[in-house]
């Protein structure tokens, strides 16, 4: 870890606001509206609670059968 890239530390300041005027901020825009506000309502967290699970349960069977 001694090659950090200086660029991607935490500095501890307070986020950037939603960007409202693009153009007079294109060097060094802050998040756009949607990015902030959107909800996660269908992300990959559903899938995984069933997906997860059930490939454990399957790998168990697997070792199982197969250990003898």
């Amino acid at each position: 870890m001694e090659n950090i890239d200086p660029q991607h530390t935490e500095s501890g300041a307070a986020p950037k606001p939603i960007e409202k005027d693009y153009e007079s901020h294109k060097e060094d825009p802050g998040p756009a509206k949607p990015a902030v506000t959107e909800k996660d309502e269908n992300g990959g967290g559903q899938a995984l609670k069933w997906v997860l699970p059930l490939a454990v349960i399957i790998g168990l069977i697997i070792w199982f059968v197969m250990r003898k």
